[in-house]
């Protein structure tokens, strides 16, 4: 993909801008450019624990799958109000404030998961957790892109794009063999996360700052609640808003249009994709939802692997493919009743996911400029939680009316059409920017 330098000098073909000279507390290679990258797997993990659970929480509290989508969508709805109060924060008070205190939220809400005995404290945990990703988001997005090692400059795109499908696939299946063999699977699943998410605090605390402007040694002696001190006489609200520069804002359109395509896969698969799979299967193993999970994101995982060094927008249009090809087979699944054409096409159609997002990142995060990195990717992860919950929401509801099935198919076609179109804009984008590349 050419690079951008009208609009966004710093940025490369690759994605990824220009990152802290080397020596700097941000340097490249930094480890807290791996500590990050497990911080990010880490939230996107628990994010997905709950879908595996679902199904024991339907039968355990009577409720239905129209109340189970709601419960989902209260998760990225908060992380959507994460994102526009506190999406740009990070430019202001630095990374590791941010992470920090999205790391807290998080264990409170690991907390009131672990205490909940109904729908209540379920929905309060939703929430928190949605605040705790929200806020954590374009902390996480831009410190990945600016610690990423020297010698793999395109490394902070990659981890940002599988870093939640390698989460979300572990999240689904531990936690449908924790809901299948564990011992108070509501209990314990949770308590372990809040151990995991302390040791990450930890790390996240002796990390080096990379927001430009703002880096402090891993060990100085302000730390986190002293970067956090500093910049609070400057911090206001308002000003924290979700911002897309006017000169990239048409590339912006064509390019979020795969994020939405993939976004409302992710919702319907992370919300009723369990259930589908034990009614396709007619089974009453647990693991089974959970391993449906992890099959779609592990096949994303791969492509995304396979694919990392390939160019941004050709990835985006073989994972946009894939997307279609997938979403075909599952439609073909579900007139023939087989679970293994479904299985199949979750994991083509996982593929696609991993692909698609993949390469609609990297062309994203292109466009970015260092000071605006965590307004930039939070304004594209708005987007993501937008798609991934609202229509999941819409089938829910429609799934107490017309049934899982008829719901499933007309959720499919619809998410095709989207695809589609992102298809035919990408590829028009692409043959523009080489049109440009060549005359420039």
């Amino acid at each position: 993909m050419p690079t951008t330098a009208r609009t966004a000098p710093s940025a490369t073909t690759t994605g990824v801008t220009s990152r802290p000279a080397a020596g700097s507390a941000g340097a490249p290679g930094s480890s807290g450019f791996w500590v990050v990258g497990a911080v990010l797997v880490l939230l996107m993990l628990s994010s997905s624990v709950p879908s595996a659970l679902y199904v024991l929480y339907q039968q355990e509290w009577g409720l239905s799958s129209g109340m189970i989508t709601v419960v989902f969508a209260l998760y990225a709805v908060t992380v959507l109000a994460g994102l526009l109060l506190f999406g740009s924060l990070s430019d202001t008070l630095g990374r590791r404030p941010v992470l920090a205190a999205g790391l807290v939220l998080a264990i409170v809400a690991m907390g009131l998961f672990a205490a909940a005995q109904g729908l209540g404290l379920l929905l309060a945990a939703r929430a928190v957790q949605g605040l705790a990703v929200g806020l954590a988001t374009g902390a996480m997005g831009a410190a990945l892109l600016e610690l990423s090692p020297g010698s793999r400059p395109a490394l902070g795109a990659q981890v940002n794009s599988a870093g939640p499908t390698v989460g979300i696939g572990l999240g689904g299946i531990g936690a449908g063999l924790l809901v299948q063999y564990a011992p108070a699977p509501t209990v314990l699943t949770y308590l372990l996360l809040v151990g995991a998410f302390a040791v990450s605090l930890v790390g996240v605390a002796r990390m080096a700052e990379s927001a430009p402007g703002r880096a402090t040694g891993a060990a100085g002696a302000a730390g986190v609640t002293g970067a956090a001190g500093a910049a609070r006489g400057r911090f206001k609200l308002a000003p924290h808003r979700i911002h897309i520069p006017a000169a990239v804002r048409g590339r912006f359109a064509v390019l979020i249009l795969t994020i939405v395509a993939v976004w409302s896969v992710g919702g319907f698969y992370l919300s009723l994709g369990p259930h589908l799979a034990l009614s396709l299967l007619q089974s009453t193993n647990y693991l089974v939802g959970g391993a449906t999970v992890a099959l779609l994101a592990g096949a994303a995982t791969a492509a995304q692997l396979l694919l990392g060094r390939t160019e941004a927008l050709r990835t985006a249009v073989l994972g946009l493919l894939g997307l279609l090809g997938g979403l075909t087979l599952v439609l073909l699944a579900l007139g023939l009743g087989s679970a293994p054409v479904f299985l199949l096409a979750t994991a083509v159609l996982g593929a696609g996911w991993g692909a698609a997002f993949l390469g609609s990142f990297r062309a994203l995060s292109a466009l970015a400029e260092p000071a605006h990195r965590g307004e930039l990717t939070a304004a594209v992860y708005v987007f993501a939680y937008l798609a991934m919950s609202v229509p999941a929401v819409l089938a829910g509801l429609l799934t107490n009316i017309h049934g899982l099935h008829r719901t499933s198919v007309g959720f499919m076609a619809t998410v095709a059409a989207v695809c589609a179109l992102a298809l035919l804009a990408t590829l028009r984008l692409a043959a523009r920017n080489r049109t440009e590349g060549s005359t420039a």
